[in-house]
């Protein structure tokens, strides 16, 4: 009993001190984070901000063109 007291114990501050593992939880929040930006841009699918302008881009170059044409 004593051995997997101590092996765990010893685990537990093998983890503490660990700076793989901070740089790792890191990542995920920077991606989180990243994810939610673009998201925010964007929007579901094409409703964002972003995408309303390129869609009236678009359309007015359409527009232009097949006056033009």
């Amino acid at each position: 009993m004593l051995k997997h007291y101590i092996k765990t114990t010893e685990t537990f501050k093998r983890l503490r001190t660990d700076q793989d593992g901070v740089v790792s939880f890191e990542y995920i929040i920077v991606a989180v984070c990243i994810i939610g930006a673009v998201s925010a841009v964007f929007g579901i699918g094409a409703g964002g901000a972003i995408g309303t302008a390129l869609t009236g881009g678009i359309t007015a170059i359409t527009t232009a063109f097949t006056a033009a044409v």
